[in-house]
């Protein structure tokens, strides 16, 4: 277990070394505690799969899609992994690297609806 927890843990480090442009601005918006004064992690390990951020209070995982999430194998592993973190009671909420560039605010909003939506 303890090995486990070491390997999640280095790659947790490693995503968080390597993170998209979108995820680093979106990082801004959510880091300490900024939005909706809950406060958000990156990379977190759950099961097999790493959120991109997670509120572990409010059970909200919100992950940015790039251009690789339209293609049918990557749609299709979305769904799969979407079905196991809702089994663990977390619920997702997908932005598009395009709305964070193009629209923050509105990305922002839309997440501090999901924080206020019963778990």
């Amino acid at each position: 277990m303890a090995n486990l927890t070491h390997i999640a843990r280095s790659r947790s480090r490693a995503l968080r070394s390597d993170e998209t442009a979108a995820e680093i601005k979106l990082w801004e918006a959510l880091r300490g505690r900024r939005l909706g004064h809950q406060k958000f992690v990156r990379q977190l390990s759950i099961g097999p799969y790493f959120a991109d951020f997670a509120c572990r209070k409010q059970k909200l995982i919100v992950e940015v899609d790039g251009a690789t999430h339209g293609s049918n194998a990557e749609l299709m592993h979305d769904e799969i992994r979407t079905a196991f973190l809702e089994s663990l009671g977390w619920r997702i909420h997908r932005v598009d690297n395009y709305d964070v560039f193009t629209n923050l605010i509105g990305v922002c909003d839309c997440i501090l609806l999901k924080l206020a939506e019963p778990k």
